[in-house]
């Protein structure tokens, strides 16, 4: 009996491997949207100064596959100059219980967000869209480059993050790794300004906003990742009075996205208003033009969808 598939983060990389989970991704958004699959909650588990630990299980029936992913996110972690997020996936096929293939948490939680971003990202952008925006300058930001250069031809990219020299390695290795100009840029205002497409990933705990509303151009695209907490605020909730809302779930939404949470309790928005992703992709909303805005919280049936994608991509060079 052979075990379990190891899937590394050299296996993750590459413009056809992320394709492959951005598509996988947005057929799975049409099953959630419609009721056809669901994302159990995670269970959370915070000790120490912000330290949490996270158990995520989830099954996705008509593709016969389910993981649970272990991942732990240290903040105190980028300081030590370790990664923010470790973890371990396991994939297992339904009919026979086996435990298919032992995937990198960390680099799987990278690729899967950002390639969700990139799934919005194709349907509320230009096809031409290539000014993009990136506020942070993690392991996060890298995927979320990657993913939005997957589906957009970018050419240029701004970047702000609060510790000047991390921003500037992600411009030398943007500079190294893609067609792109990137540049550092001294505040968020001048980096989002006039942007066609922004994306935050942060590791804020705060609930002021980094992004104000009026700095965003009008039918620009925003992916909003979030901070490391609920509550945690990247956007101005005052940019969803205006935008189209776009959520992964409304459920998981309501429970984990500060800005919907802010935006809900100051009255700019309704639950209403918070339109699916699965919905965006079926053509029952579109953008049409409009400022839109898309924030996650990442789920649980996310990773497993995204781990599917990624062993059968190591499957087919084998």
């Amino acid at each position: 009996m052979t075990g379990p598939a190891m899937v590394t983060a050299v296996d993750m990389a590459g413009t056809r491997r992320m394709v492959r989970v951005i598509d996988t991704l947005g057929e799975m958004f049409v099953d959630l949207a419609a009721g056809r699959t669901r994302s159990p909650a995670r269970t959370v588990i915070e000790h120490g100064d912000e330290r949490v630990l996270l158990v995520s299980p989830a099954v996705w029936e008509r593709r016969g596959v389910g993981s649970v992913k272990i991942t732990t996110l240290t903040p105190d972690n980028p300081g030590r100059g370790l990664p923010l997020i470790h973890g371990i996936v396991a994939l297992t096929d339904l009919e026979t219980g086996q435990i298919t293939a032992l995937l990198d948490g960390a680099e799987l939680t990278a690729v899967r967000t950002g390639a969700v971003a990139a799934v919005a990202t194709r349907r509320c952008t230009a096809d031409d869209a290539e000014d993009l925006a990136v506020i942070g300058a993690g392991v996060q930001a890298r995927a979320l480059v990657r993913a939005m250069a997957a589906v957009r031809p970018i050419r240029t990219v701004r970047i702000f993050s609060r510790t000047r020299a991390r921003a500037e390695r992600f411009a030398d290795w943007i500079d190294d790794t893609h067609p792109a100009r990137a540049t550092v840029c001294d505040s968020v205002k001048t980096a989002v300004a006039d942007a066609a497409i922004i994306c935050t990933a942060t590791s804020t705990s705060d609930n002021r906003p980094l992004i104000e509303a009026d700095w965003v151009a009008r039918g620009a695209h925003v992916n909003a990742i979030g901070g490391t907490h609920p509550d945690a605020i990247e956007l101005d909730p005052a940019l969803l009075a205006d935008a189209l809302a776009v959520v992964e779930d409304r459920t998981a939404a309501l429970d984990g996205a500060g800005e919907i949470r802010a935006a809900l309790a100051a009255g700019v928005l309704t639950v209403d208003d918070l339109h699916e992703l699965g919905t965006l992709l079926t053509g029952e909303v579109r953008a049409d033009g409009r400022t839109t805005v898309l924030r996650t919280v990442g789920m649980s049936i996310e990773d497993t969808a995204a781990a599917l994608a990624l062993h059968e991509a190591a499957v087919a060079v084998t």
